[in-house]
């Protein structure tokens, strides 16, 4: 079978239309749809299927698009052992983030790659308001870092390489004023019958509101909600309510803010790095990703929680 036929099918597993496989190998749809024909010859058994407007892989479709990752992966590994034995890693290396992952890890990232003049890191941002999975930007950027409760199954499903690169708490933001500000900890029943500024649903901050309600069986009430931690840090500050805020980016002190460990739930959110395994053998990569996993390390350390 073609191989680069073989990388068209897996494409199309991981982008999910023809169209979107099309654009990104700057061909037509047609074009597209008529190399999977001939793979179908090739491989004997139907490989897609109409689905909605689009198709989708069929169980047959689904089994060669892994082993068109297994071979993806083969030949980045055989081309990294030789780049290995022929040079130091080179090259540039694609990054994207969310905000805070961001705010606390590429300021630190890219003084360790000036360790590499060799490898070029260009780091992009996204706004993960207007994604459903962070890793659906894994076949545009060589490294995703991620912000998830946990490692997401489906992950594992698509064949990618997570990363873990920290645990980081969740806590309590109050105005200094506040009456709980006294507290050294706060416990979901301490929290009970506050006004809450929130963020967007489904993020981890959010989840971490559910569980308040699991356990003291009493409803949150929450006065607005806003995606971006600064807002959320000067309207509690203003004394609009009070919000859970990661640890290592909230800004307090002289702020009007204060904030306080949750104790008695899970109050954390998993930062990970996800990429194709493929990308992952290439020793730039590598470089970038093990600087990754420095940085986090010290991050975490220097807010005492190594």
């Amino acid at each position: 079978m073609d191989i680069r036929r073989l990388g068209i099918l897996r494409e199309l597993a991981e982008r999910g239309s023809v169209a979107a496989v099309a654009d990104e190998m700057k061909v037509t749809p047609s074009a597209i749809s008529q190399q999977l024909k001939l793979l179908e010859r090739e491989a004997g058994f139907q490989l897609v299927e109409p689905a909605g407007r689009g198709v989708a892989l069929t169980s047959a479709g689904r089994a060669l698009a892994r082993t068109a990752t297994e071979i993806a992966v083969a030949i980045e590994r055989a081309e990294a052992k030789w780049r290995d034995y022929m040079t130091r890693p080179a090259g540039d290396v694609s990054l994207t983030t969310f905000p805070t992952g961001g705010e606390m890890l590429l300021p630190g990232l890219l003084r360790r790659m000036e360790e590499e003049p060799s490898v070029r890191l260009v780091c992009h941002d996204v706004d993960p308001t207007h994604l459903e999975d962070m890793a659906d930007l894994v076949p545009d950027y060589d490294l995703v870092v991620a912000d998830t409760p946990s490692a997401r199954e489906t992950w594992h499903d698509r064949d990618l390489q997570v990363v873990p690169l920290m645990s980081e708490p969740l806590d309590v933001a109050l105005p200094e004023d506040h009456r709980l500000a006294r507290h050294q900890t706060l416990s979901p029943k301490d929290v009970t019958g506050e006004t809450w500024i929130g963020v967007p649903k489904g993020y981890p901050f959010d989840d971490v509101l559910t569980r308040i309600v699991t356990v003291t069986g009493e409803p949150v009430r929450i006065a607005q909600r806003f995606s971006d931690n600064g807002i959320v840090e000067t309207v509690v500050a203003a004394g609009h309510g009070i919000a859970i805020l990661p640890r290592f980016t909230t800004r307090e002190h002289g702020n009007g803010l204060v904030t306080r460990p949750l104790v008695g739930i899970r109050a954390k959110r998993e930062i990970a790095a996800v990429l194709r395994p493929d990308r992952f053998e290439r020793p730039s990569v590598r470089f970038v990703v093990e600087a990754l996993r420095a940085e986090a390390r010290a991050v975490a350390a220097a807010h005492g929680a190594a």
